[in-house]
């Protein structure tokens, strides 16, 4: 008769920490190592970069060659972004890209009569952008004024790992319909590039190159330049000559126009298309946007904060960094980005399969970034890569947070399921009813209060946020406390609560003695 299984056998204990990352925030890799790394977080980051003004421009009036000017300023502006968030923000390894979630009320400006009626194409892009630079700006004053008020640190008390859950998980699983729906759109080269990634980074991850794990390590570069290479040799061999428009344009590596369309040199600077215009309208529906990306950007912290080895960020250490992403969106207005910032959720991902939460590789990034953005011609090269590829690598973030939750609790799995399902279905809803009528299930003669309606429940983070708080905080809260993982939880608000805080989020050049933590 088999022994009885041992209670260890059983179970796995919680743990704070990530047993298998060899860098974390503090540490570093080799300057080689860590150059490379860098770089390929840069080309990563590239994949949002190229799609948000491909689809956003032509709508705008714009040809290929603003096209290729405003993702030059888009990654400039991002670069800066994120180095400011590594230095003065919440100090953890996390890129600073383009939003998603500002492109409904964007959309909304873009379809203004005003706008529309005006008949030269050239004229109307740049008329569109400074209303978009006008709202943007005005926004960025309501996440300005979250985070430095310290007003998001007071929201994040009701925050507990169980509510984290939903959130975190949606901000990667929100991107299905950017997931294999792209893939499919070539798929000749978005499941080998799928393969390949899954073969490198998981199968062989364990072949080292001088103890270096290289395919681990560089399994994304890899993949993006063995699929490259194929994508650019069945463009130049005709493959595609006879095939529809749509199938070009998703898998040839000459159709978007980049290379051809850029400068050689061109550095990005403030009001470059002109003085920004002020809309009220405008502005309530972007501040909608501000709103969904300041969630999504907390969930994204939070799972930064555990692919880099490093403790929840304190509220205050939260809400600094809100702050400093709403001088981002300033930025993008000042600029002219076509959109506003928040946390790329693909370049944490890519710190989990690399195993390397570092800082400097990420500020090392940000520096590619500002120096392909001027650099316009090797920039657009990298930029040709086919869009397909990059919805190959989105990762899912946020379970591993059930571990400190008491997953018996019928209160808990309640919870969890119906944040879970509604942060799924609501946005899906409003999607699916927005490709069949064209707008959004809020369609009132009020245009910015439709704008927030629609850009809110889009957003499946925001969705389980809001579920998942108000269950939280109102069923047997009294007697849940350690079933939500309160416990654990709790003693990282506070920024001298634990130790270990000084270490991960004080900020440069003793600048704490300004700006001492509350």
């Amino acid at each position: 008769m088999a022994a009885a299984p041992k209670p260890e056998e059983l179970s796995h204990p919680p743990m704070e920490q990530l047993q298998e990352l060899e860098y974390c925030i503090n540490s570093n890799p080799s300057w080689a190592e860590a150059v490379s790394l860098g770089f390929q977080h840069y080309v990563l980051a590239l994949g949002t970069a190229v799609m948000i003004p491909s689809f956003l421009v032509p709508l705008m009036g714009g040809n290929d060659k603003d096209k290729a000017r405003v993702l030059q300023t888009l990654l400039f502006v991002q670069g800066i972004n994120t180095l400011l968030q590594t230095l003065f923000g919440t100090r953890l390894p996390t890129v600073i890209g383009g939003s998603w979630a500002f492109v409904i009320p964007i959309i909304s400006i873009i379809h203004d009569p005003s706008l529309q009626g005006i008949t030269d194409p050239q004229m109307r892009f740049r008329s569109t952008m400074q209303e978009i630079q006008g709202a943007l700006i005005l926004a960025s004053s309501f996440q300005i004024f979250l985070g430095y008020s310290q007003i998001w640190a007071l929201c994040s008390r009701f925050f507990s790992p169980l509510g984290m859950v939903p959130v975190i998980s949606l901000v990667g699983f929100g991107l299905f319909d950017r997931g294999f729906p792209v893939v499919g759109r070539c798929v000749e080269i978005g499941i080998p590039m799928l393969i390949l990634f899954v073969v490198l980074s998981q199968y062989l991850k364990f072949v080292q190159l001088r103890k270096v794990p290289i395919f681990q390590r560089f399994a994304l570069f890899i993949s993006v330049a063995v699929i490259w290479t194929y994508a650019q040799i069945l463009t130049s061999s005709g493959a595609y000559k006879h095939r529809p428009d749509m199938t070009q344009r998703n898998c040839c590596t000459n159709k978007a126009h980049l290379i051809s369309s850029a400068p050689w040199i061109r550095v990005p600077y403030p009001l470059q298309w002109g003085g920004p215009k002020f809309n009220a309208g405008h502005m309530f529906g972007m501040m909608s946007a501000v709103l969904v990306s300041l969630i999504e950007s907390t969930g994204a912290y939070n799972a930064a904060s555990r692919f880099a080895s490093a403790t929840p960020p304190p509220s205050h250490v939260l809400s600094r960094g809100i702050g400093w992403q709403g001088i981002g969106v300033l930025l993008d207005g000042i600029f002219g980005t076509s959109t506003g910032s928040t946390v790329s959720v693909e370049n944490i991902g890519l710190l989990g399969s690399t195993s390397v939460g570092s800082r400097r590789v990420i500020q090392i990034s940000a520096g590619f970034m500002i120096f392909f953005s001027i650099l316009g011609k090797f920039g657009a090269l990298f930029a040709s890569i086919p869009f397909t590829i990059f919805a190959a690598v989105y990762s899912a973030l946020g379970l591993s947070f059930l571990q400190f939750t008491n997953m018996n609790s019928m209160r808990n799995l309640f919870i969890t399921g119906v944040s879970l399902f509604l942060g799924f279905s609501i946005p899906q809803y409003f999607r699916e009813y927005m490709m069949t009528a064209f707008h959004g299930p809020a369609h009132t003669r009020v245009g910015w209060f439709n704008d927030i309606l629609n850009t809110v429940f889009t957003s499946s983070p925001t969705v389980a946020l809001i579920v998942a708080v108000i269950l939280d905080n109102t069923l047997e809260v009294k007697d849940s406390a350690n079933d939500r993982g309160m416990p654990w939880w709790a003693k990282f608000r506070c920024f001298k609560a634990d130790s270990r805080n000084e270490e991960f989020y004080s900020l440069p050049f003793n600048l704490d003695r300004f700006f001492p933590p509350s």
